[in-house]
């Protein structure tokens, strides 16, 4: 969830990338040479909970609403609740 601008996107990536590098000799990478993005994927979290009011999202003007791959293409199962 933030601001759905092109450039904080590349910055958003960019800075991932420069916090976990890939390939930087992680216990991990000797499976299945994915530890970063396992790693990054702590970092940024796995949910998100956004209000609805009259039946629709609460988002600030600027927000959107982003499905981040770290480890992929692949398929995908993605829930999403009502709670």
């Amino acid at each position: 969830l933030n601001e759905n601008e092109t450039g904080l996107r590349h910055d958003i990536l960019d800075f991932l990338e420069k916090l976990v590098p890939p390939l930087a000799g992680y216990q991990h990478d000797r499976i299945d040479n994915n530890a970063d993005a396992h790693l990054k994927a702590i970092i940024l979290g796995s949910s998100e909970t956004i209000p609805v009011m009259g039946g629709e999202l609460v988002l600030g003007t600027w927000q959107r609403i982003f499905f981040v791959e770290l480890d992929g293409p692949r398929q995908r199962t993605v829930n999403i609740a009502k709670i």
